[in-house]
């Protein structure tokens, strides 16, 4: 019989399978979050130079991701003692001890530093340019921190995260700064998406939007934790958190390295930049290579043209 308690998901305890399941997601999660970083360091050429910090922002999101996720699988396997069973787990429950809470207060930390950079990549592939790039990369980046650290107060760092009327509190607080978030979001779609070309606006939508939909699976669980939990809705939440990291992280990475390769191309074609590799997307050819104009064109005529020599 499954035990039910009153507390954060750390306090009920898990049986075999359920305890299999949580590591599956954990590990998958971290894997999937790893090959993004592998994909995006060896993609990093492929775009031009203007968008190179949205895929520094993306190694940042995820290899810190990637490391969270290596200390969340270590502390799940610390934080359980089994108790019955056989030897290799059959039949056995597992009991939470004081380090349990270290398999999810991890996620609290990666998230500060992780959601304010996907909103540094938002920023970079837009129209947006000087002052108001900046303007709104720091409001963006300030609401995204605030929303986790006050979620965090009222989730983890109040009683353990077993207060209820903190996580009423700290949770409408957080809620408030979400709310500034997708305001701020949505302003800098329709401002960004008036200077894009029709593929890379519908590209850069996508990825807003799939940003802030998946985003709606925090509170939620963020909410069940005020409930009674068991060992079923602990599974729950962890396969919850562990898909929508991949999802926002992954999902929303790879759509960003899209709109980059997109506006490179662009910018190629339209003579504002040049690259020394033809750009593909999905494997259709979306510009050929410009090479940069060599030192004996320049000291022989004084200037290039702006494209330099199609290759």
């Amino acid at each position: 019989m499954q035990q039910i308690v009153q507390g954060p998901f750390w306090a009920a305890s898990l049986d075999q399978g359920q305890r299999v399941v949580i590591y599956y997601f954990l590990v998958i999660a971290g894997l999937a979050l790893l090959a993004q970083f592998v994909r995006t360091w060896t993609g990093m050429k492929e775009v031009g130079t203007k968008y190179r910090p949205a895929m520094f922002a993306s190694l940042g999101v995820t290899g810190v991701a990637f490391l969270s996720y290596v200390v969340l699988t270590i502390k799940f396997d610390l934080g359980y003692t089994q108790s019955g069973g056989s030897a290799d787990g059959t039949g056995a429950m597992w009991t939470p001890t004081k380090d349990a809470i270290w398999s999810w207060a991890p996620r609290y930390m990666d998230w500060s530093i992780t959601v304010p950079l996907l909103m540094v990549q938002l920023v970079v592939v837009s129209s947006l340019v000087g002052a108001a790039a900046t303007k709104f990369r720091t409001i963006a980046m300030a609401s995204a921190w605030l929303m986790i650290f006050t979620g965090f107060i009222g989730g983890v760092a109040i009683d353990n995260g077993g207060s209820v009327p903190a996580l009423a509190i700290w949770g409408v607080i957080s809620g408030i700064f979400m709310v500034i978030l997708y305001v701020v979001i949505i302003t800098m779609i329709v401002l960004a998406r008036r200077n894009l070309s029709a593929p890379v606006s519908r590209t850069y939508l996508l990825a807003a939007v799939l940003l802030m939909v998946i985003w709606f699976a925090y509170p939620i669980v963020f909410g069940l934790q005020g409930l009674a939990v068991s060992g079923g809705l602990t599974v729950a939440a962890q396969v919850i958190l562990s898909v929508a990291d991949i999802i926002a992280k992954v999902g929303f990475g790879a759509l960003i390295h899209k709109i980059a390769l997109q506006r490179t191309a662009e910018d190629v074609d339209a003579g504002e930049d040049v690259h020394d590799e033809s750009i593909y997307i999905s494997g259709a050819k979306e510009s050929a290579a410009v090479l940069p104009p060599t030192a004996a064109t320049t000291v022989g005529t004084g200037a290039t043209g702006a494209r330099g020599r199609r290759a």
